[in-house]
């Protein structure tokens, strides 16, 4: 015990003199020794922190990041998150761009909007969204077709291809009916693009017995669900790549659909679940039975 105080008096006196020789006081000595050993303390979660934010593709901001720390048991507050990801740069950045890609001047026929901003039905396919946008590649625009769920946001159908002709929107659709085989009466809404308008798509429709929906003119908000989707794909993913050409842009983009934002990516909307962790545990809940005789 004496020789335990003897050690400690000495290990003072010789912190007071290194501070007196260095020009620093004991008291702002011992404040940074405690910071530093703080920072230490907080290492596994900066290092899980940047573990996320890099796995999303820096994307994710506080509130996803918070998200996906908790499911891994860390709970952790969103200022600090947010301070934590200012002192290592950790920031999530984005541009907007914008290329016309709805021809709506066409005299085809054109449905109401039965849809009417309805964005969450009670089950899967009960209500699909359709849109078109472009990918910038250095041979060229590439066009994608999308097709997506309304109750999990899952990206249900795609197709892409260099140009947009109504082949394309029919083939996202297609493939949505393949994976989904939905029953008949299933709204698709889209915007007045001529591919939606137009014979092929209706086509596909009228036999699987689905209902067209189209958005006011002019208005976008009536996609808005579906637009969202567009600009998380370009922030998240497009915008970060220079695609040297349309193969190498649509194994990324699928990639993108099927390996994060249908199966990873959390979404804010589904209480911070992935769309097809959503459908799974929605799928397992149990059905109430009334107690009415």
């Amino acid at each position: 015990m004496i020789y335990r105080v003897i050690a400690q008096e000495q290990q003072k006196a010789m912190t007071t003199r290194l501070c007196r020789l260095l020009g620093v006081s004991r008291s702002g000595y011992y404040a940074a020794r405690s910071s530093q050993l703080r920072s230490i303390k907080a290492c596994p979660v900066v290092v899980s922190l940047k573990a996320l934010f890099m796995a999303s593709g820096s994307a994710y901001g506080s509130r996803r990041l918070q998200a996906a720390l908790k499911a891994r048991g860390v709970c952790v507050g969103r200022y600090r998150i947010r301070r934590m990801m200012k002192k290592h740069q950790l920031r999530p950045t984005w541009k907007r761009k914008f290329v016309h890609t709805t021809d709506s001047k066409h005299d085809l026929p054109i449905a109401g909007n039965i849809l009417n901003r309805q964005f969450n039905p009670e089950a899967v396919n009960l209500a699909w969204v359709a849109d078109i946008t472009y990918i910038r590649t250095r041979s060229g625009w590439l066009y994608l077709a999308a097709v997506m769920d309304l109750y999990s946001r899952k990206i249900v159908g795609w197709a892409m291809a260099p140009n947009m002709p109504a082949e394309l929107v029919c083939s996202a659709l297609q493939m949505a009916i393949a994976q989904r085989q939905p029953a008949a009466g299933l709204i698709v809404h889209s915007d007045r693009g001529s591919q939606y308008a137009s014979a092929a798509h209706r086509t596909v429709l009228d036999r699987h017995g689905l209902v067209m929906s189209m958005s006011r003119k002019g208005n976008c908000w009536d996609n808005a669900v579906m637009e969202r989707f567009f600009l998380n794909l370009k922030t998240e993913r497009v915008w970060q790549r220079d695609y040297a050409n349309h193969a190498e842009a649509m194994i990324d983009i699928a990639d993108y659909i099927v390996g994060f934002y249908n199966s990873v990516r959390l979404h804010s909307s589904l209480g911070y679940q992935p769309p097809t962790a959503y459908e799974r545990k929605q799928a397992k809940q149990p059905i109430a039975v009334s107690e009415i005789i």
